[in-house]
């Protein structure tokens, strides 16, 4: 059977192991996202204490994907629970570390008129550094994305969600009739994901970076 006949055979269970793998990467950016920028803000203006955080999600990043899910298996069992701690924890590291850029790049002499004005700390934060900061971060997100993407499918080994399936189904059954189609499937699968969520954060950008800003 040829690839295009085997995707229009499996188109069905094809789409469900997208739209898992999307909805995985999705809910896990999210999560790290908040994270990533919470860290950030706590650490942005103490140099030792920004280079700590950088420093430790740097460090998970040495950590291989596989190693790093078989070791939360005996911890939280096999299916979503590793998926989301592992990517959660991968994605953590361009976020952080573009948070803590973006707030330290913000012009003193804004952060100064503002106050001046008589905004709070927080609010100085809320209505001025992070939307100031927001572009930077933001390219820290698509990075993540990017990444998890790729690792996302190597949760198949826990028994995760998503296109992985695919391609640990053919890597499995290699010298059958379909495993090339399968491993060619899935990879081509998650690239075309990737593609489309580059695309919604240049959209995001578009929508959310003034002209200026952008510029």
């Amino acid at each position: 059977m040829g690839f295009w006949g085997y995707v229009s055979n499996r188109h069905q269970q094809l789409l469900t192991d997208a739209l898992q793998h999307a909805s995985a990467v999705f809910q896990c950016m999210v999560i790290a996202t908040v994270l990533g920028v919470v860290i950030g803000v706590v650490t942005y203006r103490s140099g030792w204490a920004a280079g700590l955080a950088i420093a430790s999600t740097s460090s998970i990043l040495t950590i291989p994907s596989l190693a790093m899910i078989g070791l939360l298996i005996p911890l939280v069992g096999l299916g979503v629970a590793p998926t989301v701690v592992t990517l959660t924890l991968y994605g953590l590291l361009p976020i952080v570390r573009n948070s803590i850029v973006g707030l330290r790049g913000v012009d003193p002499s804004l952060v100064d008129a503002a106050k001046g004005i008589g905004m709070s700390r927080i609010t100085r934060l809320l209505r001025v550094e992070l939307p100031l900061a927001w572009p930077p971060i933001l390219t820290g997100i698509r990075v993540s994305t990017q990444m998890l993407m790729g690792i996302a499918a190597i949760a198949a080994y826990a028994s995760g969600p998503g296109l992985g399936n695919e391609i640990f189904r053919g890597i499995a059954s290699l010298g059958s009739a379909n495993a090339i189609n399968q491993v060619l499937a899935g990879t081509l699968g998650i690239v075309v994901l990737a593609l489309l969520f580059d695309a919604a954060y240049v959209l995001i950008g578009r929508l959310t970076i003034p002209r200026g800003i952008r510029v």
